[in-house]
């Protein structure tokens, strides 16, 4: 019996220790369906802001309609669920961005300061991008292509 627990030790040991255990590194790379999706819907709500973001400095979209999209795509984006830690951490870095950006359009319609909250915005933009543009290397030939969000 003594004998039996042994192995049986030494065989979880090993599958642990391979990796045949579900054990997984947290911090390497990942390109599964949630990932793929949260690119996806990064992608599309970081476009569909950016031409909006143009109407609105154009004077084609007032600051509601653009705030709201704001916290539209945060909330999206925020909702999906990547399992690779770069595009968890572009999440939130998006997240905040777009929440920051919504913030900054309600002040400057209220003719209140909204330097702070922009400058945060794009200085949580180039987080997520500078996130993204290391990761690119070792997503991409997994099947996750990350270039429209750069």
């Amino acid at each position: 019996m003594r004998r039996f627990g042994l192995t049986a030790a030494a065989l979880i040991l090993a599958a642990t220790l391979s990796g045949c255990g579900g054990s997984r590194d947290p911090l390497a790379h990942s390109c599964v369906a949630t990932d793929q999706k949260f690119i996806a819907e990064a992608t599309v709500r970081v476009m569909a802001f950016n031409d909006l973001a143009d109407d609105f400095r154009s004077g084609e979209v007032g600051p509601e309609e653009i705030a709201d999209e704001a916290f539209g795509a945060a909330e999206q984006v925020g909702q999906a669920e990547p399992r690779d830690p770069s595009l968890r951490q572009a999440q939130k870095y998006l997240d905040a961005m777009f929440n920051e950006y919504g913030e900054a359009v309600i002040l400057h319609a209220k003719g209140e300061d909204a330097g702070e909250r922009m400058y945060r915005a794009y200085g949580l933009a180039n987080f997520a991008r500078d996130v993204l543009a290391e990761a690119q290397p070792a997503l991409q030939p997994q099947g996750c292509d990350v270039a429209a969000l750069l």
